[in-house]
This record gives structure tokens, sequence and C-alpha cells, in this order.
């Protein structure tokens, strides 16, 4: 009985880890251009009261260590949906997107004073954007690998 279980949702290491850095690259340039370049004068002029916690220069290795992690969990998510299509992915990615950052927002509003209601609100909407293209672009590439491994495990079973 297990067996049909474990057989009938079958999860791919590679495609996931492929799946964390192609979502983890993506995370990482899109952010880049939509927080530190497009948006970038908002979220200095809506700042809480807290001073001097922005980290100036940041610390690369931890913000990509922190973005490949986004990417696996964008890329866990979407390998749950077998039957994802690239506008699939950008739906479950804008999803988790959305729903992570709208939880870490709300939860850093109500105990600190880093930023304002205004930018507790804008950043898990500007995420959807973020995570949607994420979630598309992980589709697209680790698809591929989806359809011949789905394609092998059929010719295995005949």
């Amino acid at each position: 009985m297990t067996a049909g279980i474990v057989r009938a949702h079958h999860t791919d290491c590679r495609r996931v880890v492929m799946g964390t850095i192609v979502g983890g690259i993506v995370l990482y340039a899109l952010g880049y251009v939509i927080f530190d370049v497009a948006v970038k004068r908002f979220y200095d002029a809506n700042v809480g009261s807290a001073t001097g916690v922005a980290r100036e220069p940041q610390l690369l290795w931890a913000v990509m260590l922190g973005t490949l992690a986004y990417g696996a969990l964008v890329a866990l998510v979407i390998e749950l949906r077998p039957d994802a299509t690239v506008g699939g992915g950008v739906i479950l990615g804008a999803l988790v997107g959305f729903l992570l950052w709208a939880t870490a927002d709300f939860i850093l509003y109500g105990a600190t004073n880093i930023s304002n209601l205004t930018r507790t609100v804008v950043d898990p909407l500007l995420e959807l954007v973020r995570a949607g293209v994420a979630g598309g672009v992980i589709v697209a590439v680790v698809g591929k690998r989806r359809e011949v491994a789905r394609q092998t495990r059929q010719a295995a079973a005949v």
C-alpha cells in the first residue's frame, strides 16, 4: 500500500536542487532590480523609527544563502505539483512569495520599528512579482527534466 503512495508522487532531488539554484539566481537578480534600483527611494522613505539597522555593505554570502533557501521553498512547492505549467509556476511562486513575506513583514512590524505600515503592506505585494517570475522560470527550466523523467518512468513500467 505504501509503495503505491510513494510511486504516485515521485520527488526527484535533482529537479529540486536545479530549481533551487535557478530560483535562487532569479530571486537574487530580481531582488536587486526591484529593491536596490526600482523602489529603493520608496523603501528608504518608509523606514520605521529604528536607526542604524541597515548593514552597509551587506553580507553578500548571507543574502545569497537566504535567497537560495527562498528558491528551495518555491522549487519544493512546484515539485509537489507534477502537472505545473509555466503559468502555474508563476501562480505558485507568487503565492509562496506573498505568504512568506506577509508573514515575516507583519511579524517584524508588530515586534520591531524597522519599517512603517506602508512598507509592510507593499513589500509582500512586490514579492508577488519577484517570486512569481522565479516560479515561472523554475517550471520552464526544470519542467523539461520533469517530462524526460516521466517518460523514462513510463518506459521502465512497460
